[in-house]
């Protein structure tokens, strides 16, 4: 009984240890509700944003930043109320020298992709969604930007593959972005024509196949690149944007040209 009155008479006192414990339990409780409306204000706006078609890199960043500024706020605003925080406070004041180098080079590395986080929403040198070239242990590698966070960069490969990057390392390297940069990646085919083949013919139908492929960025012409025992090398010349699409597009040509060399009665080895 006497336990139970020290606790409640205690309750709203923050020097002791139930007061401590009350108001440290209230302070959690309000760190989790401010940064679950932070949350839920985040999703809203990314909602409004990405239906309008703009870019959500910095709102995701910047919303992970304020709820951590929550819940930084929130201890030290509990530390003040209860005096046995602060009285501890000021018994490490006289080792703050050390304490501040220990734990500088502990965080060294958090606050350096914190910062590099930051410089990454700001300067925007890729976004969420678009396409990048990285370097990394496996090697040259290129992902799509799934996600900006406060300590790492996330990237989705072609073949499935997530690759997690210290915000630090992909400031510091050179990375391509390939959705802005468009590179002429090659994705064109060559045929065989069997000897007494009409060349022409056969060149015209593998330029009409290029261009009902929407994917196909240029065609450049189709030209005799060789010719051998078994007849003569047409290949076509030609570019896509996206290296993931160059398969698929080299199959598609392969297929619809053969289909319109049987229609035409051109002989291909």
């Amino acid at each position: 009984m006497q336990t139970l009155d020290y606790w409640l008479n205690n309750l709203l006192v923050p020097a002791s240890p139930p007061g401590a414990l009350f108001y440290g339990i209230i302070a959690a409780t309000a760190a989790w509700l401010l940064g679950r409306a932070v949350h839920l204000a985040v999703h809203r706006r990314l909602d409004r944003v990405q239906a309008d078609g703009a870019d959500p890199t910095g709102i995701r960043f910047l919303g992970q930043l304020a709820k951590l500024m929550v819940y930084i706020v929130t201890f030290v605003c509990y530390a003040h109320v209860v005096p046995a925080l602060q009285k501890l406070g000021t018994a490490w004041l006289a080792s703050v020298g050390v304490v501040s180098v220990v734990v500088g080079l502990a965080a060294q590395s958090t606050l350096s992709n914190l910062v590099s986080g930051i410089s990454l929403v700001l300067y925007r040198p890729f976004r969420i969604g678009e396409r990048v070239q990285v370097s990394a242990p496996t090697g040259t590698e290129i992902g799509m930007v799934e996600s900006i966070d406060l300590g790492y960069t996330t990237l989705r490969t072609v073949d499935g593959r997530r690759l997690v990057i210290p915000n630090a390392t992909i400031a510091s390297q050179t990375s391509i972005n390939l959705t802005l940069s468009h590179p002429a990646v090659p994705c064109g085919v060559a045929i065989t024509v069997t000897e007494g083949g009409d060349i022409a013919r056969a060149r015209q139908i593998l330029l009409d196949v290029a261009q009902k492929v929407p994917k196909i960025a240029k065609v450049d012409g189709c030209f005799v690149t060789g010719v051998s025992a078994q007849g003569i090398v047409l290949t076509l010349s030609a570019t896509c944007a996206d290296p993931g699409d160059a398969t698929q597009i080299k199959s598609d040509l392969l297929e619809n040209a053969k289909k319109q060399f049987d229609a035409a009665e051109v002989k291909i080895a």
